[in-house]
């Protein structure tokens, strides 16, 4: 489960927790909008929206729709195509700069991660050990 789809679901828990505490009269519309973290307005239109649809019409809509960047299947398929076709072998930055060449639109990280994905080209290795950050060392206060 996506951290997104996470918060939503908890978000949908917590509502259902304080609209019934607020129905039963244990909680008071300020305290539930608390309880949210939400403004005591926010509340009052989530409770509208929930007794118009259901648990339904809180989900947020932006989680279902597609972007309008997102490239279409018939492109991937084509670059990648493309590359098994007449470029195996060649890193992804070689095979950028002839896609660039050949009109192609999409940035490198793109192109290189389609390639990678299709396993068409090896993931790089981690970086080693020595590249990693260490803690530094506690200052001696005595010594000042």
């Amino acid at each position: 489960m996506k951290r997104t789809e996470w918060l939503q679901e908890t978000r949908k828990m917590r509502f259902e927790e304080a609209y019934e505490g607020y129905r039963s009269g244990s909680l008071t519309q300020a305290e539930a909008a608390l309880l949210l973290g939400e403004c005591d307005r926010t509340f009052w239109r989530y409770m509208n929206r929930y007794d118009e649809g259901g648990l339904e019409a809180l989900l947020d809509k932006r989680l279902v729709q597609i972007s309008h960047r997102r490239a279409l299947v018939d492109e991937v398929i084509q670059a990648v195509d493309r590359y098994r076709d007449r470029h195996l072998g060649w890193n992804a930055k070689h095979f950028y700069a002839w896609y660039r060449k050949e009109s192609g639109t999409r940035n490198y990280t793109w192109v290189k991660s389609w390639l990678q994905e299709a396993g068409l080209i090896q993931r790089a290795k981690k970086r080693g050990m020595h590249r990693k950050k260490c803690e530094r060392a506690l200052l001696d206060s005595s010594r000042w």
